[in-house]
C-alpha cells in the first residue's frame, strides 16, 4: 500500500477504520484477523499491549495463520526429504491414542490393549490367512537413502512419493465422487474405516520400516478424495523396490479390538442414566449397572473377531523422484490444502446438490458410530464409555470425528516422523524467529527475560477496536520489514 500506518488519529483522518478494510489490509500483510490481546510488563515496568497469533491451521477461520503454519510444514518436508547428514534424533513420544509395542495383528488404539482384571490382555498376533505376507529384508542403520553415482560423477539419492486410498464402498460418478446409486452404498463402512484411518496408517509405516530395511523416515499428509474417504499421502526418504511397495500395501491391515454394535440396546427416550452413588450408567428399568469399558473389552475373549478390520484399496501410486524442481512440485502439492479442513474442502469442491446431500449422508452415518473409547455413543449399545461421566447423550458426541469438517478422520493431517528434519514445528518457527531478531540485531535472550504476560479480557475498557489492532500490527510489519529488507541486504542474506 505504501501508506505508513501508526496511531488512531492518523488512522481516523485516513478513513481507514472500517472493519472489512482493516481485515483485507491485514491479510494482504500475513496479520492474523483474530488476534489475542495480550498486556505485557518488561523487567523495567513498562506495560505495552502485544497482539498474540491465534494459531489457527484452517483459512475459513484465519487466512494469515493458516498460511503460515503451512510455510512452516513445506519448510520442514524440503528440509527432511533430501537431508544429506543424518538428523539428530527427538525425543521419543506416542502420538495420541498410539500405544507403544504394539502387536503385529493390528492393536493400535486406546481400548485394543489395556490392563483386565487378569491382567495384561492379548491378541493372537498371527496374520490373517487372507491377508498376503510381509517382504523380509536384512535391516542396516541411517535414516538416509543409498546414493547412487553416475558414469559422469553426478550424486543421486532418489526417493519416493506414494499415495495410498481405502478400498471402494459402491460405484461413484468419475469426477464428482458422488455415488451412482446411494441405497447400495456402503455409508457403515465408509465412515468406519475413516474413524480408524490413522491406526491403518501407523501400521503402515510400520510395515514399511520392517521391509526397507533401514530407520525408514516419512512426511505423511491426509486429505480426502473425492468421495469423502481419506487417502494417504507419504513423502518417504530412500527407495524401495515399487513392486515390494505395493506388496507391503496389499499385506497391511488394522484391527479395532472394540465391543459390538451389532444390537441396539437403548434408543429414543429409553436411554442410560447416570447414578451418582452407582458410580456410572444404569438400565432406566432395571437399575442394572451398565458393564464397563474395560468389563467389555475382558468379555471379548481371546478368539472374538475384531470389531473391525480397516484395509487399503487396490488404488495406488509410487513414484521415484531425484530431488530438484520435481520434488518441488511434490511439496507443493503435499501441503496444498493443509489449510483447508477435509469437509470443508469437500463441500467447496461440491458444486451441486447431490454432492452436498453424500457428504449429509456421510455425517449421518456417523451420528450413532463411535468414534474412540470415551465416545458416547457406547451408551446405544448398553456399554459404558471410557472414563465415563455424567451428562452423556448418544449421538451427541462431542468428538471431531462427528463432525462434518472432519467426515470421520480425527487424527493429525500431517504425519512426520521423529528423524524426518529432527525438528518439530515450533523448532522450525524458532529457527525463523532467531534470524529474525539477528537480523534486527535483537538479542533473543533479552528480548523476553523477566517479562509477565496477562491476558485482556473482553470488554476492557482500555483495549482499542479490533480494526485500529489489526492496522496497528499492520504498520508494524511493514516496519519492520523495511528494516529486515536494509540489514538483510547489508549482509548479503536477503
Amino acid at each position: 500500500m505504501g501508506v505508513r500506518l501508526s496511531g488512531a488519529g492518523a488512522l481516523r483522518a485516513a478513513g481507514l477504520l472500517s472493519g472489512q478494510v482493516a481485515e483485507l489490509l491485514a491479510d494482504r500483510y500475513g496479520v492474523c484477523l483474530h488476534p489475542i490481546p495480550m498486556r505485557r510488563k518488561d523487567a523495567s515496568g513498562a506495560v505495552e499491549l502485544v497482539n498474540i497469533r491465534c494459531g489457527s491451521v484452517l483459512e475459513a477461520k484465519c487466512g494469515p495463520c493458516a498460511r503460515r503454519a503451512r510455510s512452516l510444514r513445506v519448510q520442514q518436508c524440503r528440509e527432511g526429504w533430501y537431508a544429506e547428514q543424518e538428523p539428530p534424533a527427538r525425543e521419543r513420544r506416542a502420538p495420541d491414542g498410539v500405544l507403544a509395542g504394539q502387536a503385529d495383528a493390528g492393536v493400535g488404539s486406546a481400548g485394543e490393549l489395556g490392563q483386565g482384571a487378569a491382567g495384561r490382555r492379548s491378541r493372537s498376533t498371527r496374520r490373517r490367512v487372507d491377508m498376503p505376507d510381509l517382504p523380509r529384508r536384512s535391516r542396516v542403520p541411517g535414516t538416509l537413502g543409498r546414493v547412487y553415482v553416475s558414469p559422469d560423477g553426478k550424486r543421486f539419492r532418489p526417493s519416493m512419493f506414494i499415495t495410498v486410498t481405502l478400498p471402494g464402498y459402491g460405484p461413484v460418478q468419475r469426477g464428482t465422487g458422488v455415488p451412482v446409486d446411494p441405497s447400495t452404498y456402503d455409508y457403515v463402512r465408509a465412515v468406519r474405516d475413516s474413524v480408524h484411518f490413522s491406526g491403518l496408517v501407523d501400521r503402515l509405516v510400520r510395515n514399511l520400516r520392517r521391509v526397507a530395511g533401514y530407520d525408514l523416515q516419512y512426511f505423511g499428509v491426509i486429505e480426502p478424495q473425492r468421495r469423502g474417504a481419506p487417502h494417504l499421502h507419504l513423502a518417504v526418504r530412500g527407495t524401495m523396490a515399487r513392486a515390494e511397495v505395493r506388496a507391503v500395501v496389499a499385506a497391511t491391515y488394522h484391527h479395532v479390538w472394540w465391543p459390538s454394535t451389532e444390537r441396539v440396546g437403548y434408543r429414543g427416550d429409553r436411554l442410560p442414566v447416570w447414578v451418582s452413588s452407582a458410580g456410572g450408567y444404569c438400565d432406566p428399568v432395571t437399575g442394572e449397572v451398565l458393564p464397563t469399558w474395560g468389563e467389555s473389552l475382558d468379555a471379548l475373549g481371546e478368539e472374538a473377531d475384531p470389531f473391525h478390520v480397516a484395509r487399503f484399496g487396490t488404488q495406488m501410486d509410487v513414484r521415484g523422484l531425484l530431488g530438484g524442481e520435481e520434488s518441488d512440485r511434490a511439496v507443493r502439492y503435499l501441503t496444498k490444502y493443509l489449510t483447508k479442513s477435509l469437509g470443508g474442502q469437500m463441500s467447496a469442491d461440491a458444486g451441486t446438490g447431490r454432492r452436498a446431500a453424500h457428504v449429509a449422508r456421510l455425517v449421518a452415518a456417523l451420528e450413532f458410530e463411535p468414534c474412540s473409547p470415551s465416545c458416547a455413543n457406547w451408551l446405544r449399545y448398553g456399554v459404558q464409555p471410557k472414563d465415563a461421566r455424567a451428562g452423556l447423550v448418544p449421538g451427541l458426541c462431542r468428538g471431531r470425528a462427528h463432525q462434518a469438517a472432519h467426515l470421520g478422520y480425527s487424527g493429525r493431517r500431517v504425519r512426520v516422523s521423529r528423524r524426518w528434519s529432527g525438528k518439530t514445528v515450533a523448532d522450525h518457527a524458532a529457527d525463523r524467529r532467531a534470524w529474525v531478531l539477528a537480523t534486527l540485531g535483537v538479542d533473543a535472550a533479552a528480548a523476553g527475560e523477566g517479562a509477565v504476560w496477562v491476558r485482556v479480557p473482553a470488554g476492557d475498557a482500555s483495549l482499542p477496536p479490533r480494526a485500529v489492532r489489526l492496522l496497528r500490527e499492520v504498520a508494524s510489519v511493514q516496519e519492520r520489514r523495511a528494516r529486515l529488507e536494509v540489514r538483510a541486504g547489508r549482509s548479503g542474506s536477503v
